[in-house]
């Protein structure tokens, strides 16, 4: 696929880091510098474009972000990149000039995400089944017009199944009046890998980035020029230290996401409140649900929404629900809303398929940030594009917008601060601009691990999916099995093909804690909780080896228990009571841990003693007498 537009990274000079510096260089050109051009605060897919945006502009640039990199909603979508179906129907139905221009522009985006990182996004194709003869032109026509929207961007063109050739390409589906079905093609992402791989270019190209840093207040100074008070920098802590310090930059950015208001309110704590945040929950289910290649889309579920149905990392995906809620750092799925998804679920799949919330193998919700625009006339009104803010005091504030457009979102941001600060700076440069690891990448290069290393193929498709060209520095780190076959490439678990390599390697991509390895470097958590922790003892123990955890921590009480006792503390973190730890109780709990609120979980306690105790580690016994949940 060719992209229709003249590439602006052709303009890029090669980075200027062959790898990204260390966290503690980061944090050492943090401090040291008297004055950025621009301070990015937030580090999920819309601040970490940001800094990309600015730093290949030749700005001096710097991000920090409280949290880890894509730790919050960028790291729980859908999984998907793509132009959105349902926004192009009603931009047809209502003649909504605003809502077809928003769909061009992700369809736009979509051609480059998957051009500039493509060992991590690729193609999808998506089913529509349709039970009622007069809806097969009705939606052919629709998803005809978002083929025709794309233009050259169109990934495949979509087509149309009979019955029979419906049901040979989606087996499991309910064929009871089933018609037909209409086939289209969007994209399907690793999307915190994703978002790690543009801050890992960043860093690459020179932005001082830094992970658990958090702003405590805004720096401001007065403009001699007009005697008013404008924002200069940002108060920080390290959070993995407690050092605090100052960092100034002519411009300061706020793409915090669903903590946007916050932002804004340190820099005029009688700003209005423009986020509106909506919970969107998924569900991951074993990959026998859907077929390895084909999603689902239903259309129009009982309550109106649209529920997606994909393949992921072999596993299924289903979701997402659209519910109001509050603003929180670990929302948790509520059993209404899996329940909900599961019915849904249940209406498209056959009779012979049972439908069992056992088989929910782990479940998480994240914040989408919708946004009402305060420049509006009508402030109620959500906003369906991304809104650019500047504030008196110079705060820029970007918000709202989707996954699929971060980067359009960036350049628009850079564009707004580059003209309110007078920064000196050219245009964007990020399209075509190919991501970490994504340059040399081919769809053959896990032959040559396997050639060259000796890793199992599934591991090598793995490796080479996950870190693209870096791979090769993955698999150098391998440690030998002492096996025939596989030669290197000791796994965390059986199941997954994540090896013991990633683990060193999760450090230099700037993981700090076990739940970064767990959650967002290795997707463990999001597939297969039970597994996660299974895995979460050995990563432990690599990453205290790896960080040197005993020379910085205190020594512990080594803790022992049998099987039982390890069920009970296990129940304790199984906040909704149905036999098996979420994704979002165990990142509740993983916080807990990194911040020391530790006292009222006892595996909270087990967890933390055995990161600060790691020599004198008993092993924890926690053989299962089967696999499933």
């Amino acid at each position: 696929m060719t992209l229709a537009y003249v590439r602006a990274a052709e303009n890029v000079s090669e980075p200027v880091n062959k790898d990204p510096p260390s966290r503690e260089a980061q944090i050492l050109t943090l401090r040291n510098t008297p004055e950025f051009d621009v301070l990015v605060i937030g580090g999920g897919a819309t601040g970490c474009g940001c800094a990309l945006d600015a730093v290949t502009r030749g700005l001096k640039t710097a991000l920090v972000e409280r949290d880890d990199f894509s730790s919050g909603t960028s790291s729980r979508s859908t999984k998907l990149i793509h132009g959105g179906v349902r926004y192009l129907q009603k931009a047809i139905m209502k003649l909504d000039i605003e809502q077809y221009r928003m769909v061009k522009e992700a369809l736009h985006e979509r051609a480059n995400l998957l051009e500039i990182a493509p060992h991590l996004s690729a193609p999808l194709p998506i089913m529509l089944p349709v039970y009622k003869w007069w809806q097969l032109p009705y939606y052919w026509v629709g998803i005809k017009m978002y083929d025709l929207v794309a233009g050259s961007n169109c990934l495949k063109s979509s087509y149309i199944l009979s019955k029979s050739r419906a049901l040979e390409h989606f087996p499991m589906l309910q064929k009871d009046r089933l018609v037909g079905a209409i086939v289209y093609y969007d994209g399907q992402h690793n999307d915190a890998r994703m978002n790690l791989a543009i801050a890992l270019t960043a860093a690459r190209y020179g932005a001082a980035t830094a992970n658990y840093m958090e702003v405590l207040s805004l720096l401001k100074k007065t403009d001699p020029q007009t005697g008013k008070e404008r924002v200069s920098g940002a108060r920080c802590k390290d959070i993995l230290t407690g050092q605090e310090f100052d960092v100034r930059a002519k411009c300061v950015i706020n793409a915090t996401g669903p903590f946007t208001d916050a932002v804004r309110q340190m820099d005029d704590k009688d700003a209005a409140t423009i986020c509106q945040p909506s919970a969107g929950v998924h569900i991951v289910m074993p990959g026998y649900y859907s077929p390895e290649s084909m999603g689902l889309l239903d259309p129009a579920t009982s309550d109106g929404r649209v529920i997606f149905f994909l393949p992921w990392q072999k596993m299924t995906i289903a979701g997402t629900t659209d519910t109001p809620t509050d603003i929180t750092h670990h929302p948790i799925p509520s059993e209404e809303d899996i329940n909900f998804i599961l019915n849904e679920v249940r209406n498209y799949l056959s009779h012979d398929v049972e439908v069992r919330r056992g088989d929910v193998l782990a479940a998480w919700s994240g914040i989408r940030p919708l946004v009402t625009d305060p420049k509006s006339a009508n402030t109620q009104s959500i906003s369906r594009n991304h809104v650019v803010d500047i504030s008196e005091s110079g705060l820029i504030t970007i918000a709202g917008g989707k996954w699929t457009t971060y980067r359009s979102m960036a350049e628009d941001t850079i564009n707004a601060a580059i003209k309110a600060h007078n920064l000196k700076a050219g245009p964007s440069r990020t399209v075509g601009l190919f991501l970490q690891g994504g340059k040399d990448w081919s769809p053959t290069l896990y032959i040559r691990l396997v050639q060259d290393y000796g890793l199992e193929s599934e591991v090598a498709q793995h490796l080479a999916s996950t870190y693209g060209d870096k791979a090769f520095e993955v698999a150098k780190m391998a440690s030998v099995t002492g096996k025939r076959w596989p030669i290197v490439g000791v796994r965390l678990v059986s199941e997954f093909p994540y090896i013991e390599a990633e683990v060193k390697y999760g450090i230099k991509e700037y993981a700090c804690t076990a739940v970064d390895m767990i959650s967002r470097r290795t997707r463990l958590a999001f597939l297969n909780v039970q597994a996660a922790e299974e895995a979460l003892p050995r990563i432990v123990e690599l990453m205290g080896r790896e960080l040197n955890w005993n020379d910085a921590k205190k020594q512990s009480i080594n803790i022992q228990m049998d099987e039982n006792t390890l069920h009970e503390i296990l129940n304790e973190v199984d906040l909704n009571k149905n036999g098996q730890v979420e994704l979002d109780e165990f990142l509740q709990l993983m916080s807990a841990i990194q911040k020391g609120r530790v006292s009222g979980s006892r595996l909270a306690i087990l967890l933390k003693t055995a990161e600060e105790n790691l020599e004198g580690r008993v092993p924890i016994p926690v053989d299962r007498s089967c696999g499933g949940l």
